[in-house]
């Protein structure tokens, strides 16, 4: 692990940035706006744990009601706590940052939100530790439902060793859902090294290839985008340092499944939504090109077939049709029209 690139990110998060105010861009603030469900929880976070909290997007799961959760780089903890009050008194969250100042503040509050969601006992633990090694802090292969993160793997430099480690912690059939901050081009190395730019999340930012690259080695080949926004650099500073380079908050999603192909293949099957997640009655968005009407058969490869049939999404859909007979590749192409409340039909990623 390059510690000389941990030690500028401890100085940035622990030293440097004393509130949201004190950032240079937008990177590491929300740029998606969250679900009112999950607004009417944000509510009830403790106003220091929200003003020193750093995000790029909502990666908060569905359906975690008694589950485990893992979330990477949790700073003062926001979004384990809106995990927390979602995964109720039987579910678990446990927290990972390397920086002392940010789990200070996190724990410090640990009692504040369990009494608010009217927990007898937290269900939320936040750990020191390093996301490339999480087995030397105690977590276990496949004993985690969820992985999440905002805005911390570009942060990382060791990229390769936090995919590896999410994928063995992962239970089968378990989600990695991220949002951080991506690029179009390899970094320089001058860049990825400069303080500020790595404080702000962008010295370090994913390029978008080599993500695909690091996920195919990790036996992952099909990532979802669930949506993606492009960076606008105000801090002249910034832009001047960052060049040509094209910046995007992404919001990812990923699963542990045995049978995913590289492409996505014509089995014949369709899936239909029920509508049965609380939150989502009348559609469920598994990516961006992805939106399941409920009620409305849609028709899927194998790949998408496997995210809805062998993970906790399955009980919230009828599936149709199995991998006996192979028509070859599926019709991948986006599509241009959607149903009549604007949303995309169809189509695989």
């Amino acid at each position: 692990m390059d510690s000389s690139a941990s030690d500028i990110v401890k100085e940035y998060y622990g030293k440097i940035l004393e509130s949201k105010d004190d950032l240079k861009t937008s990177a590491c603030c929300d740029s998606n706006g969250m679900p009112r469900h999950l607004k009417e929880i944000r509510k009830m976070i403790h106003p220091e744990v929200e003003e020193k909290f750093y995000g790029c997007g909502s990666p908060i799961p569905p359906e975690i009601e008694g589950k485990t959760v893992l979330d990477l780089g949790c700073g003062t903890g926001r979004d384990c706590f809106i995990m927390s009050k979602l995964a109720g008194p039987k579910g678990r969250i446990i927290g990972v940052d390397m920086t002392d100042e940010q789990l200070e503040t996190a724990r410090r509050h640990v009692g504040y939100h369990a009494r608010a969601f009217g927990f007898d006992e937290p269900n939320t633990t936040f750990i020191k530790g390093y996301i490339e090694d999480l087995k030397s802090i105690g977590i276990e292969n496949e004993s985690v439902d969820v992985v999440v993160s905002n805005c911390v793997i570009n942060l990382s430099p060791d990229k390769p060793a936090v995919f590896s480690e999410i994928f063995r912690t992962l239970k089968p059939g378990g989600e990695l859902l991220f949002s951080d901050i991506f690029a179009d081009r390899r970094i320089p190395h001058e860049l990825s090294r400069d303080p500020v730019l790595l404080g702000e999340c962008l010295g370090g930012a994913l390029y978008t290839e080599d993500f695909r690259r690091m996920m195919a080695g990790v036996g992952c080949p099909d990532v979802r985008i669930l949506s993606k926004s492009a960076l606008t650099l105000e801090d002249s500073e910034v832009a001047a340092k960052a060049g040509m380079i094209n910046f995007s908050s992404i919001t990812v999603r990923a699963f542990k499944l045995a049978d995913m192909e590289d492409r996505c293949e014509d089995f014949g099957q369709t899936a239909v939504y029920l509508g049965t997640i609380p939150e989502n009655p009348h559609s469920f968005a598994l990516d961006d090109h992805h939106i399941f009407i409920a009620g409305k058969p849609m028709a899927v490869c194998g790949n998408t077939a496997s995210m809805i049939q062998e993970t906790r999404y399955s009980g919230h859909f009828n599936l149709s049709g199995d991998r006996s007979v192979h028509y070859g590749l599926f019709d991948c192409a986006p599509q241009t029209a959607g149903d009549s409340n604007g949303n995309p039909s169809g189509a695989c990623c």
